[in-house]
C-alpha cells in the first residue's frame, strides 16, 4: 500500500490557505467577491506563477477540492428543500426550465461552431447555463436592491436553477462515459435518478425527522455536527454506489435535512466546515488558470462572455415573460442573471474528473466568469433604462398584448369543481408515484436478499416457495392497499356531489383502473420469481381483486392507517413551518404552542417583558425564551428580548399569526460589509451640524450610528451625556461609531 506523504499534503494546505487568506482580504478591501480572490490565490500558488512557490503536489489539492464540492453541495442543499421548490410553484420552474434548455442549447451550437467535439459541447452548454446565487447576492446587497420587488422570483428561479444543475451533472456524467447521446440510455438514466431520488427523499423524510426529535435531547452542537456530517458522506457514499456522483448525494441529504427543525442548527454547524472546503475549491479552480492558454484563446473567451450576457438576458426575460410576469419585471430579473459562477467550476471539475474535457476549456469558463462577474452590477443598473428605451420603440399593440398577457395569468381561474378535481388527481399522482418507487425497491430487496435466504434453510419446494410468496406480500401488502386505496375522501365526493349535481364518477374509475393494474403488475412481478410466468400472472390478478374486496369491505381501517403514515410524512416535509406556527402541536381547544425566532427589526427587541403586556394586548402566553442554546422557562418581566431569541408561546391560530409578523419582522442584510466602529474623540469646529444643537436634537444616534459616552470642556472638565445638553465650538466628544461617517461632525 502506498503511504501518504503527509509532509506534501500539509506544506500544500498551508501554502494555498495563506494565499487564499491575504487574496480575500485584498479583495475585501476592493470590494470584490471573495471567490475571485480565491482563483487568485489559486493562481498565484499554481505553477504557472513563478515568482511564488507552488504546490508539490496537485493531487493533495484535488483531493481537498472533492472533498470541498460535497460540502457546498451539502450546504447548497439544506438552503434548499422541496418545501421551498413547492413554495416557489410553477412560473419559477418554468423559468428556470427556459433559461437552462436555452442556454445549454445556445451552449452548444457555440461548441460545435469552435470545433469542440459533442460532449465537450454538451459541458460547454451546461456550464454557462448557471447562473451564480452567490455572485447575484453579493451585487444586489452592494447596490442597496435586495428589497426590489423582480429579487424574490429572481432568487425563486436560481433555488429550481441549483435542483436542475444536480439532474444535469447526472445526465453529463452518463453521456461522457458512454461517449454519445443516446435517447434510450438518456431515458434511462433519467428514470433512475428519478427512482433513487424519490426513494431517498421518501425514507429520509419519513424517517430522519422522527430521530431527531425522539433523541434531541441526546444530541449537543459536536454530535449534531458529526451526524450531519457523517448522513452526508453515507448518501455520498450510496449514492457513487447506486451509480451517480458524490455531489448528487451530498445535495439530497442536505435537502432532506432542510426541512427538519434541525436545519438552521446544522446550517451554523456546518458553515465553517463549508468555508473551509468550499475555499479549498475555489483555490483549485484558480490553478487551473492558464495564462498562455487565456492569451491564445482570448477571442473564444469574448465570445462566450457576450454569450453568456445577451443569452441570460434574453432567455430570462422571455421565461419571466412567459409565466405571466410584467415587462419590466421580467428585464429586470433578466439582466441580474448575466454570469456564471460556482456551478460552471463544478460541471467543469466533473468533465475533467472523467477526462472528457478539454484542458483549455477550464481556464476558458473561469476567465468568462470573472469577466461577468465584474459586468454583472452594470447590467443590472442598465435593466430599468432598457426597459424605458424598449418601451418607447415597442408597438402599443404589442404592450397592450403583454399587459393583458400578465393580468389574465395572475387572474385566478376555475371553478370550485375543477378545483377539487384537481387536488383529488393531484394527490393521486403524488400517491401513485411515491408508493410505487417504495413497492419496486421492497420488490427488489426481496428477490436479491429475502427470497434467496428463505430458498436456503427452507428448500426450493412447496413451503419454501409458499413461504417467500408470504413473507414478501406481508412486506408489500400494505403499499399495494395504499394504490387500491380511492383518492377522494369520502367528504370530497359528498361535496363533489353538492356542487356538480350530477358528477361524473369517469376520472375516479379510470384512477381505480390505473391503480389495479399497476397493483397486478407488482404482484406479477413478486411471484414470476417463484412460480411459473402464467400462474402468477393468473394469481396476480385474484390477490389485487382480494386487496380491493378488502379495501370495499373495511374502507375506514384502511384509510384511517393510510391517513396515520401520510399525515406523519406530510408533517415532517412541513415540520420547521409547523413548530413556527404551531400548527400541529394543539393543547387544548384551538391553543397551539409555537416557536418563533426574533427578527433584528421586531418592535419589542430591548424590553422588558412587563412592558410589553403581551398578554393584554396580543392575547397571547409567552412560557419560555430560547437564548443562545439555553432555556428560560416561564421568563420573568424583567427579562428583555434580544434579536435570535425563540420565543415559546401559547396562543389561538389567528393570535399567533397577527403576532408572526411582528416577532420575526426582519430586513435582510446577507453579506453587508462591516463598519469600522471605533471609540475615538475628537474636537468640533464652528463649522459643525450639531454646534449650538441639544443631544435630543442631534439625532448621533439615528442619523450617524453613533453613541456618545462624554463631552469634554476644557482640560478635565467632562460632562455625562444628557438630553439637553447643548453643544459647543470646541467640545471634545468621546464618541462611539463609524471614523467616516462621524468626520462630518467635525
Amino acid at each position: 500500500m502506498e503511504s501518504l506523504d503527509i509532509n506534501s499534503l500539509i506544506s500544500d494546505l498551508a501554502l494555498i490557505l495563506m494565499l487564499g487568506a491575504v487574496a480575500t482580504v485584498v479583495f475585501k478591501m476592493l470590494k470584490q467577491p471573495v471567490v475571485l480572490g480565491y482563483i487568485v490565490a489559486g493562481f498565484l500558488a499554481s505553477p504557472h506563477f513563478t515568482l511564488l512557490p507552488s504546490v508539490a503536489v496537485e493531487a493533495n489539492t484535488e483531493f481537498w477540492a472533492q472533498i470541498g464540492i460535497i460540502v457546498l453541495l451539502f450546504s447548497l442543499g439544506l438552503e434548499f428543500s422541496f418545501k421551498k421548490l413547492i413554495d416557489v410553484g410553477g412560473s419559477a420552474i418554468l423559468t428556470a426550465l427556459i433559461i437552462v434548455l436555452g442556454m445549454m442549447s445556445l451552449g452548444f451550437v457555440v461548441g460545435k461552431f469552435l470545433g469542440y467535439g459533442l460532449v465537450n459541447s454538451l459541458f460547454l452548454g451546461g456550464m454557462i447555463s448557471m447562473s451564480s446565487t452567490t455572485i447575484i447576492l453579493k451585487a444586489l446587497t452592494d447596490l442597496n436592491m435586495r428589497q426590489r420587488r423582480f429579487v424574490p422570483m429572481t432568487f425563486a428561479v436560481l433555488i429550481v436553477e441549483d435542483l436542475f444543475a444536480v439532474v444535469m451533472m447526472v445526465i453529463l456524467s452518463s453521456i461522457a462515459l458512454n461517449n454519445s447521446v443516446k435517447g434510450q440510455d438518456m431515458l434511462g438514466s433519467i428514470l433512475k435518478l428519478s427512482f433513487f431520488l424519490i426513494m431517498w427523499f421518501t425514507v429520509g423524510i419519513f424517517m430522519i425527522p422522527t430521530l431527531f426529535k425522539r433523541f434531541k435531547r441526546y444530541i449537543s452542537d459536536e454530535q449534531m455536527l458529526i451526524i450531519a456530517m457523517g448522513l452526508c458522506f453515507a448518501m455520498v457514499l450510496f449514492s457513487m454506489n447506486s451509480g451517480f456522483s458524490a455531489a448528487l448525494g451530498a445535495f439530497v441529504m442536505g435537502s432532506i435535512l432542510a426541512g427538519t427543525i434541525e436545519a438552521e442548527r446544522i446550517e451554523r454547524l456546518i458553515s465553517p466546515v463549508k468555508d473551509l472546503f468550499g475555499a479549498v475549491f475555489f483555490i483549485s479552480v484558480g490553478m487551473m488558470v492558464n495564462p498562455e492558454v487565456m492569451t491564445k484563446h482570448w477571442s473564444v473567451i469574448a465570445l462566450l462572455a457576450v454569450v453568456v450576457v445577451v443569452g441570460m438576458i434574453v432567455f430570462g426575460t422571455f421565461g419571466m415573460l412567459a409565466t405571466g410576469q410584467p415587462l419590466k419585471l421580467a428585464m429586470e430579473s433578466g439582466f441580474s442573471l448575466t454570469q456564471i459562477g460556482e456551478f460552471s467550476f463544478i460541471i467543469a471539475t466533473l468533465g475533467t474528473s472523467l477526462g472528457v474535457l478539454d484542458k483549455s476549456i477550464y481556464p476558458i469558463i473561469v476567465a468568462v466568469s470573472v469577466i461577468t462577474t465584474f459586468t454583472t452590477p452594470f447590467f443590472i443598473k442598465q435593466a430599468v433604462p432598457c426597459y424605458n428605451a424598449l418601451y418607447k420603440v415597442l408597438p402599443k399593440s404589442w404592450t397592450r398584448l403583454l399587459n393583458g398577457y400578465s393580468e389574465n395569468a395572475n387572474e385566478t381561474e376555475g371553478s370550485e369543481t375543477h378545483k377539487l378535481w384537481k387536488s383529488i388527481i393531484s394527490r393521486y399522482l403524488v400517491r401513485l408515484v411515491i408508493y410505487s418507487v417504495v413497492i419496486i425497491a421492497l420488490i427488489v430487496v426481496c428477490r436479491s436478499y429475502l427470497m434467496p435466504l428463505l430458498f436456503k434453510y427452507i428448500g426450493n419446494n412447496m413451503w419454501g416457495r409458499l413461504a417467500c410468496a408470504a413473507s414478501t406480500m406481508i412486506i408489500v401488502g400494505p403499499f399495494i392497499v395504499s394504490i387500491i386505496m380511492p383518492s377522494a375522501k369520502r367528504s370530497e365526493q359528498i361535496q363533489l356531489l353538492e356542487k356538480s349535481g350530477n358528477v361524473s364518477y369517469v376520472p375516479m374509475v379510470v384512477m381505480l383502473t390505473i391503480s389495479a393494474i399497476l397493483s397486478s403488475l407488482f404482484l406479477a412481478v413478486i411471484l414470476q420469481a417463484i412460480y411459473p410466468s402464467a400462474v402468477a400472472v393468473i394469481a396476480a390478478v385474484l390477490l389485487t381483486l382480494v386487496f380491493a374486496v378488502a379495501v370495499a369491505a373495511f374502507p375506514s381501517r384502511f384509510r384511517s392507517r393510510l391517513s396515520h403514515i401520510e399525515k406523519r410524512f406530510i408533517n415532517n416535509i412541513n415540520e420547521r413551518e409547523n413548530r413556527r406556527t404551531g400548527r400541529e402541536n394543539n393543547l387544548v381547544s384551538d391553543l397551539h404552542l409555537a416557536y418563533m425566532k426574533v427578527g433584528h427589526d421586531c418592535p419589542f427587541v430591548g424590553d422588558r417583558l412587563r412592558n410589553l403586556d403581551l398578554r393584554s394586548r396580543y392575547g397571547v402566553n409567552l412560557v419560555n425564551i430560547q437564548r443562545a442554546g439555553k432555556l428560560h422557562p416561564v421568563p420573568s418581566g424583567d427579562m428583555r428580548i434580544f434579536p435570535g431569541d425563540v420565543l415559546g408561546v401559547i396562543a389561538t391560530e389567528e393570535q399567533i399569526q397577527q403576532l408572526l409578523p411582528l416577532v420575526e419582522a426582519q430586513t435582510e442584510h446577507a453579506d453587508a460589509p462591516a463598519q469600522d466602529v471605533r471609540f475615538i474623540h475628537f474636537a468640533i469646529g464652528m463649522e459643525s451640524p450639531i454646534v449650538g444643537v441639544s443631544l435630543e436634537d442631534s439625532h448621533l444616534r439615528e442619523d450617524y450610528g453613533a453613541l456618545l459616552v462624554a463631552v469634554q470642556r476644557g482640560e478635565d472638565d467632562y460632562i455625562s451625556p444628557t438630553p439637553d445638553l447643548t453643544f459647543k465650538t470646541g467640545d471634545i466628544l468621546w464618541i462611539v461609531g463609524d471614523p467616516k461617517r462621524l468626520a462630518r461632525l467635525k
